[in-house]
């Protein structure tokens, strides 16, 4: 009888939700027609927006019945109830991925970003998504790219330049690339808005907005409301190429005002300005393989373990000393060349140059948010269980999740998190390693969900970023690297230290931070040593 009123509910439910949605796109349609400045447009916009929020109802009513049903009358904890959810989990991750795909735009961004939730997500649909999101996203045909140009520069594209490659080298969520070659001779990549986002960007993000609200309102626990936020905040900067081109410069200056020893091994193709719009985007053409391309990066004579290096600081100065930070440093949008002045490493090895695309998505930390982030990974670094609480209070994680959010950024259990061992917050990225983390997402998903509905949005937009960053490294190095937690340790440190002596102009305050500092050094300094000891004992014993 329970477990017949249960389903009971959840049709009544679904049947509830269906209706809610279809009733709300309506509306939203008759409003955007009553609203229009060109309603010839927004009609056809409309006829669309039906489809779209049909497609996103019945995926969301099959996907919940496909559970229900499935693991109707299986025992908790049961082998066979743990086979059959693994399989529910993978035909609703390819039901979901389908939709990304039809709907395109807004969908993709989402599913970008399910790929990256290992923290929060089932296996399966990370797996599914990371899989295709980033590599199999929908093209814009010729005609539609041929229309863009001509809209935004006033001729056809084999009129503005004197080559353009009508089949594209890349596409994604937003936009795709072609090759093109300008009357000078110079060989460019010419990023072309998809049409389809400037006609259905402001429906499709109503839609969403509707739907994730609908469901939080039938399932108070699927609260996603500060996704939608973001989107709603990010989206119009993202579809505004000239937004992007002056992040690119911005970030270049930062690299050679805040972080000079590093700026010639970080790159952002030039912009060419007079070609260059708000749909439109010119640049330097550079070749490169992505930086999670191994066998490619091996060809070229550098060593993975360089690259993996070299992001680890380049972001780390980004967050913890730039305060202005590239949000979506997936694989795609990092490529990898030798560094063109030709210098080599101590082994003769070539040095990696980061080649950073799509600069769409930047962040800026304001100070306080800058050093207590700052100060959390130094914690973190040096299993300082204080300072990880206070800090993290500070962010907005509170005195319950503290621990939570220290699991979330590291992906290690509490217990992991504070142990003093030197190697506490690598992961091998073996199959108990995420097991174990998949393990704690279904034990803790409700305080992760309050977690995130907690944090402030540009501290959600780091964890994003850390995401991204940690599946390049795992794809570099098959696990984390205990290099790449030194560097986060010392370029952390650094910041922390530098703000406190413009804080403190006192000589004796600035003695003693100074000795604070060459005490971090030299415990930096141990762990670096440790770390090759224990990489030597493991070498010995394998």
């Amino acid at each position: 009888m329970r477990i017949m009123a249960a389903r009971s509910l959840w049709r009544a439910k679904t049947k509830l939700f269906l209706a809610a949605t279809a009733a709300g796109g309506a509306g939203t349609g008759a409003a955007m027609i009553a609203n229009s400045d060109d309603p010839a447009s927004t009609v056809k916009l409309c006829t669309a927006v039906p489809l779209r929020l049909l497609r996103d109802s019945v995926t969301a009513a099959t996907i919940a019945f496909d559970y229900e049903y499935s693991l109707w009358g299986l025992p908790e904890g049961s082998t066979e109830r743990t086979r059959i959810k693994s399989e529910v989990h993978a035909r609703s991750a390819l039901r979901l991925q389908e939709l990304c795909f039809k709907n395109g735009g807004i969908y993709i961004k989402l599913g970008q970003h399910i790929s990256q939730l290992e923290y929060l997500v089932p296996a399966e649909y990370v797996q599914i998504m990371r899989d295709s999101m980033l590599n199999r996203c929908p093209v814009s045909s010729y005609d539609q790219v041929r229309e863009v140009v001509k809209n935004e520069l006033g001729g056809a594209p084999d009129e503005i330049f004197a080559e353009f490659d009508p089949v594209p080298i890349a596409s994604a969520s937003l936009a795709q690339v072609h090759i093109a070659r300008t009357h000078e001779g110079e060989k460019v990549a010419v990023k072309v808005q998809h049409t389809h986002m400037t006609n259905t960007a402001a429906a499709d993000y109503a839609t969403v907005e509707l739907i994730v609200n609908t469901l939080h309102r039938l399932f108070p626990s699927f609260d996603y409301r500060w996704l939608i936020d973001e989107i709603q905040e990010s989206l119009p900067k993202e579809l505004n190429f000239l937004f992007e081109a002056k992040n690119s410069v911005k970030c270049m200056d930062n690299f050679q005002r805040f972080s000079p020893h590093i700026a010639e091994y970080v790159y952002a193709p030039k912009v060419h300005w007079n070609l260059s719009t708000s749909k439109l985007l010119v640049m330097e053409f550079i070749d490169g393989p992505q930086v999670n391309d191994l066998k490619t990066i091996q060809k070229l004579g550098i060593q993975p373990n360089d690259v993996a290096k070299l992001l680890s600081q380049a972001f780390a100065e980004m967050m913890f000393k730039h305060g202005f930070v590239h949000c979506d440093p997936h694989a795609a949008n990092v490529l990898v060349r030798p560094l063109p002045s030709g210098r080599r490493g101590i082994f003769g090895k070539k040095k990696p140059q980061l080649i950073l695309l799509d600069h769409g998505l930047y962040k800026d930390l304001d100070v306080s948010t800058r050093i207590s982030y700052a100060s959390l990974w130094k914690g973190l670094i040096f299993s300082d269980a204080n300072a990880i609480k206070e800090n993290s209070v500070k962010l907005g994680a509170g005195d319950d999740l503290y621990a939570l959010f220290a699991g979330i950024l590291t992906m290690r259990p509490w217990n992991k998190v504070i142990d003093p061992s030197i190697d506490h917050l690598v992961v091998q990225g073996t199959d108990g390693d995420r097991s174990e983390l998949q393990m704690y997402a279904s034990q803790y998903f409700s305080q992760i969900t309050e977690l995130l509905r907690r944090l402030p949005r540009v501290i959600l937009l780091m964890l994003k970023t850390n995401d991204c960053l940690r599946a390049v490294n795992q794809s570099l190095m098959q696990g984390s690297s205990h290099e790449t937690f030194l560097i986060v340790g010392r370029v952390s440190s650094e910041a922390v230290v530098e703000s406190k002596l413009l804080q403190n102009r006192s000589f004796l305050s600035r003695v003693l931070i100074c000795l604070e500092e060459f005490r971090l050094e030299a415990r930096l300094f141990v762990m670096q040593i440790a770390f090759w000891l224990l990489k030597l004992q493991k070498a010995l014993m394998s």
